[in-house]
């Protein structure tokens, strides 16, 4: 044997028994490159606030998966917890399609989305008095990322948002003493004028034809109509119960339901005379002044106008009510639904943390949100079907509709109604553009998962890697825990 094969034959042995040492050297030493080269990536995310990712994951657990060219019409209710946003498939099941942190952990105050521009605006921050000021986030519901925040030198509250989209009506929040809304270009969270309303500005609502702005100030025992032409209240309505808490009006402008501190139960007054109908008191249920100072701290009319569903927290239940004979005939209790304990605490809450209750009908109507309770509620069955635990630390909710990759309609916190012909007794389209028929298909929006933006945020603000993070993984339902 000559010495070329011998060293030949020596080689081929040592590699043979070396085999899988040299193997796993190999791949150990590719692993070590790659975190590293991960690491660095991570590093330079960090260090660059002005890109923050685009906060967006695609549904999994067995979702389809999102469609931007579809025509089909895809509905989703957007949950509001302090300092997060949930969003669920509400045509699968109310499946959790993904979970994004933002910079309100402040504490959520209301929340508004305008179809036609494509944003979505979070008030966040001091109601007022001791709570102190309050700040406004912009985001984009497309690019699916922050757009700016704007901080005031006041408080704010549950606003209200123009049809167009243009212009945004905030209440300076329910512990100020004075009764100012302010009224904000949407487009860069400038004021641009103000409404002079009732004490405690705490709710508001903008009409579907954007003529009319209503002014709920919670130590006013008067629910005041502004002209949002010349932002000046044209109508009280009242004397109320007591100072305004939640409440909601029909289409045509012609029936308002409130709610009132002190009041388990309701009120019916005209619009068009200003005066209250019925006083409404909730059969069968008592109250011992405990708890919420709003027993029924929310109320929701049916799109088609026939029903109103009205919060009890003290008893952890929602009332539906009959309200097709108003004005001519008062409400008739119909139903009297047990939803999940109110008792206690939001969790993971900034201040204002009682479980006072909220309630927002779905825009075709098959669907009642409760808001501190999580129950969702089936209206054809009356009976909650199905209970979503960030619900149950929040009462800011609504829901947004997409289509073609791009949002179509949304809902505002109230629940309104939709019927704009008083002589039809189902919900039409109007000519509002952010209002549109009840189509029964559905579109999944067009999420992009772990994006780098390719645009900078405006310097309203100076956000840090910290303030805006990456997407949490979807969990099951049934399994999420806020916070």
């Amino acid at each position: 044997m000559n010495e070329f094969t011998r060293n030949m034959l020596v080689r081929t042995i040592f590699l043979s028994r070396n085999r899988p040492r040299i193997v796993g050297l190999v791949v150990l030493v590719i692993l070590i490159l790659l975190t590293v080269l991960g690491v660095n990536k991570l590093q330079q995310f960090k260090g660059n606030a002005t890109y923050p990712p685009v906060l967006a994951r695609t549904a999994t657990g067995g979702t389809n998966a999102p469609t931007a060219g579809s025509s089909i019409i895809r509905h989703y209710e957007y949950v509001f917890p302090d300092g997060r946003m949930y969003v669920y498939d509400m045509d699968k099941g109310h499946e959790l399609v993904k979970t994004i942190r933002l910079p309100t952990t402040a504490g959520v105050r209301g929340v508004v989305a305008s179809p036609i521009t494509h944003m979505l605006y979070i008030s966040y921050g001091g109601d007022g008095g001791s709570n102190g000021n309050g700040s406004l986030l912009k985001y984009d519901l497309v690019a699916d990322q922050p757009v700016w925040t704007k901080s005031y030198s006041h408080g704010i509250d549950s606003m209200a948002i123009s049809p167009d989209g243009k212009t945004i009506y905030m209440p300076d929040g329910e512990l100020t003493p004075d009764g100012t809304w302010y009224v904000i270009d949407a487009n860069s969270g400038n004021e641009t004028g103000t409404i002079n309303g009732g004490r405690g500005p705490h709710n508001t609502i903008v009409s579907l034809n954007g003529a009319h702005v209503y002014l709920g100030g919670r130590n006013h025992n008067y629910l005041e109509v502004a002209d949002t032409r010349t932002n000046q209240v044209i109508k009280n309505i009242g004397p109320l119960f007591s100072g305004v808490r939640p409440f909601t009006i029909n289409g045509s402008e012609t029936i308002a339901y409130t709610t009132s501190t002190g009041l388990l139960g309701f009120q019916v007054s005209d619009i068009k005379t200003g005066q209250v109908l019925y006083t409404v008191h909730i059969k069968g249920f008592s109250w011992n002044g405990r708890g919420p100072s709003a027993p029924s701290h929310g109320i929701s009319l049916s799109p088609d106008e026939k029903e109103l569903y009205v919060m009890d927290s003290p008893n952890s239940y929602v009332h539906v009510f009959d309200v097709s004979g108003v004005p001519a005939s008062a409400p008739v209790q119909v139903a009297d639904i047990k939803v999940t304990s109110m008792a206690g605490n939001e969790s993971d809450c900034a201040y204002d943390c009682l479980k006072d209750g909220w309630i927002q009908h779905s825009k075709d109507g098959r669907f009642v949100y409760v808001g501190d309770s999580g129950d969702v509620i089936d209206t054809a069955t009356r009976k909650s079907v199905i209970t979503l635990p960030t619900l149950s630390n929040t009462r800011k909710m609504l829901e947004i509709d997409w289509q073609n990759g791009v949002p179509i309609f949304t809902t505002s916190r109230s629940g309104l109604g939709y019927v704009t012909n008083p002589g039809s007794s189902t919900p039409t389209s109007t000519s509002n553009p952010t209002i549109s028929a009840f189509p029964t298909d559905t579109v999944t929006p067009n999420f992009i998962a772990f994006q780098p933006a390719d645009i900078s945020i405006p310097t309203f603000f100076s956000l840090s890697a910290s303030d805006i993070l990456a997407t949490e993984p979807c969990r099951s339902v049934h399994n999420i825990r806020p916070g």
